[in-house]
């Protein structure tokens, strides 16, 4: 990570720190994305890193193990920059308007399902300090991170979960992450504005070895077929938590360019 990056970071943290809130005080991007210079615009194969980053978004740039390292900057920037809530804000208001354009079934069945990191729970304070996906994933320094509960909320996803709630959605959360982080995992959303919930789904054993799109396919069916709720929206950073079976009634992706779960 460049020293640029670094040092607005820690700053950033420090003054987050004295307000109790990281996420939040995130709004004014370093500089200008640019298409075609500085950062903003360095090539990789040809492409800007802007077009990378569409690519990625759009599903046709996949299986990629890590981010080109001539775009760690342009991510970095992207991440910690105002766009980056900016595209989650639109993301999120359009989630609202299709709930409030349903007729809900007042039975307390409809349920919306939220992934959990990089969608309700953010982790840029950890890549910040590691890189922005130009190193390979290490599952021990990541995973240590979650044990920290520390991650702060992603302010749009919070916001629309309070709005689900006051409409009489029930939430349910299903993440990628083992049974063995339930209680930090449990403590964290809670301790950030996630109060309440209607099930905290996490990966058990039996789906070791199995696809982000089989597990989270299986647990919806399991929602929808055996618990009886009617999925009304599924909202996740990465293709893999939308597609695949039971999806809901409507899908939207968050922006997350920082890795890929296939």
């Amino acid at each position: 990570m460049s020293k640029m990056l670094l040092i607005f970071f820690l700053a950033t943290l420090v003054a987050a720190n004295a307000h109790g809130s990281y996420f939040p005080l995130i709004t004014n991007q370093i500089h200008l994305l640019r298409p075609q210079s500085g950062s903003g615009g360095s090539y990789v194969e040809g492409l800007s890193c802007l077009s990378w980053r569409f690519g990625v978004e759009t599903n046709n740039v996949i299986g990629w193990k890590t981010v080109p390292v001539t775009c760690e900057d342009y991510i970095g920037h992207y991440m910690l920059g105002s766009q980056y809530r900016k595209d989650s804000k639109v993301i999120a208001k359009e989630a609202f308007f299709h709930v409030k354009s349903l007729n809900l079934s007042k039975n307390g069945k409809d349920i919306w399902v939220f992934d959990v990191d990089e969608t309700t729970l953010s982790n840029l304070p950890y890549y910040a300090e590691h890189g922005f996906g130009v190193e390979p994933y290490n599952s021990t320094e990541f995973n240590a991170w979650v044990l920290t509960g520390n991650a702060p909320a992603l302010p749009e996803s919070l916001k629309l979960y309070k709005k689900l709630l006051s409409l009489g959605v029930k939430v349910v959360f299903l993440t990628g992450r083992t049974e063995d982080q339930r209680t930090v995992t449990e403590t964290n959303l809670k301790s950030v504005g996630y109060h309440t919930w209607e099930k905290l789904i996490l990966k058990g054993k039996e789906f070791s070895g199995k696809t982000a799109v089989a597990y989270k396919s299986a647990q919806r069916k399991k929602l929808e077929e055996e618990d009886g709720y009617r999925i009304i929206g599924n909202i996740g950073d990465q293709w893999s938590d939308l597609l695949g079976t039971n999806t809901g009634l409507r899908t939207f992706k968050l922006p997350d360019p920082m890795y890929y779960i296939g």
